[in-house]
């Protein structure tokens, strides 16, 4: 287990972000959709991490040729998708078993996804319900709820499902059984909930649209779809760690170049900018997503607030935002965001723990938890082997030199992450 120690920075900081990791769930989706095609897909800047790979692997051993120079991937997809011989490994990625879950669910053979500790603990009867709703063969341990999942793919009947859950993953899974499936099928879910998948299949020629009764229509593929040829932005969740530094020190700012500005993926960034902070957006183009650069500086002593709306939009920042709240004035409440139990950690439990460790008051909820602006103090900090735990926690630092547990986590999302951080301060094995 890898363990650094964060020092406090020592001065204010500008910050130009130009290489903040490629955003992990377009990458994800872009090694899955290019199986749709008949026709090479071309991907650049494709998230070199450990889950990331792994999807790309997958496609591999489900019968594409699979060209990669550094960051630039050409996939070559089969005529066909072939039975794989091994099991299939998805690391620590819900994304990955999830959707692969929904795809090979309308896929002719027998299928295992497995992934590491972490992964096969996370409830998956929620994409396994409803796909055996609709004739998928899915099984696993705990009667389909737990990884190793066993699935036998085949015919599909077509659905007018309404999800309980605003889930990107969850919508993802139906969507890409939806198009295998017999006739047309509906999806809804409360909030929109980001919203990749829709805007990919639909430059790639899939007929995926949200209709003006909240419906999402989804209608079978008759041909392949049409080969990706994308660059993916940077993720902004990745860059929000960076944002949050800037919020937090004074004087400082950061810059994160080239990310996405889908509306459903800056949430967060508005939410500390309501804090108090200075954020301006600045986009640049806009085909398969909006693109452009994010601009942080820090505008004085953050301003406690309440997050209770949009939880979809920004339920993996949360974490970080939790920083911010630790040295806002006043007490910030998040509410409706039971789903953060059920991540790479108990996210609730261990933001919490890991801030009480560090002299913040806090007040747990089941949804949610109330903090206590004060002033971060020196501690160590075990990430649970979650990522964002572990990033954030290292932003902690920046205030008073924090020590965290288990940091191999940051490679399966952001391996570049330390490396950024070096730039404003000094980090210790």
């Amino acid at each position: 287990m890898k363990n650094v120690t964060v020092s406090a920075v020592e001065e204010a900081f500008t910050l130009e972000c130009l290489d903040i990791a490629p955003d992990k769930s377009i990458s994800h989706r872009c090694a899955m959709f290019s199986l749709l095609s008949d026709k090479p897909s071309k991907i650049k800047n494709f998230l070199l991490g450990e889950d990331t790979l792994a999807s790309l692997s997958i496609a591999e051993q489900l019968g594409a040729r699979v060209q990669r120079e550094g960051g630039n991937v050409q996939i070559i997809p089969p005529s066909k998708l072939t039975e794989p011989s091994n099991i299939l490994d998805c690391g620590n990625a819900g994304t990955g078993m999830r959707l692969y879950a929904g795809l090979l669910s309308g896929i002719e053979g027998s299928f295992i996804l497995t992934g590491d500790k972490y992964l096969r603990s996370r409830p998956m009867n929620r994409v396994g319900i409803p796909l055996r709703n609709i004739g998928a063969k899915i099984d696993g341990r705990e009667n389909g709820n737990l990884a190793p999942l066993a699935i036998r793919g085949g015919d599909l009947k077509s659905f007018k499902y309404a999800s309980p859950i605003d889930s990107a993953q969850i919508k993802s899974a139906l969507i890409l059984a939806a198009l295998q499936a017999d006739e047309t099928s509906l999806y809804k879910e409360e909030l929109l909930s980001r919203d990749h998948t829709e805007r990919m299949l639909s430059g790639m020629g899939a007929t995926v649209a949200l209709q003006s009764d909240g419906w999402i229509k989804i209608v079978p593929l008759e041909k392949p779809l049409n080969p990706l040829n994308i660059t993916v932005p940077a993720d902004p969740s990745s860059g929000f760690f960076f944002a949050v530094a800037a919020a937090i020190i004074p004087s400082a700012s950061t810059v994160i170049k080239n990310v996405t500005l889908n509306p459903t993926r800056i949430e967060a960034y508005k939410i500390l900018e309501k804090m108090g902070t200075n954020i301006s957006y600045i986009e640049k183009e806009n085909i398969y997503e909006p693109i452009g650069d994010i601009e942080i500086s820090y505008n004085g002593t953050l301003s406690a607030t309440t997050v209770e709306s949009n939880i979809a939009w920004l339920i993996d920042e949360l974490p970080a935002l939790s920083i911010a709240m630790s040295v806002a004035n006043g007490t910030s409440l998040v509410k409706n965001a039971k789903e953060l139990r059920v991540k790479e950690s108990d996210r609730i439990s261990t933001v919490l723990t890991g801030l009480n460790a560090c002299g913040i008051e806090t007040i747990e909820h089941e949804d949610g938890y109330e903090i206590i602006g004060g002033e971060i103090k020196s501690a160590t900090v075990n990430s649970h082997g979650d990522h964002r735990i572990a990033m954030s926690f290292a932003i902690a630092g920046l205030l008073s030199e924090m020590k965290i547990e288990d940091t191999e986590c940051i490679d399966t999302s952001f391996p570049n992450f330390f490396d950024i951080l070096t730039q404003i301060t000094h980090i210790k094995d």
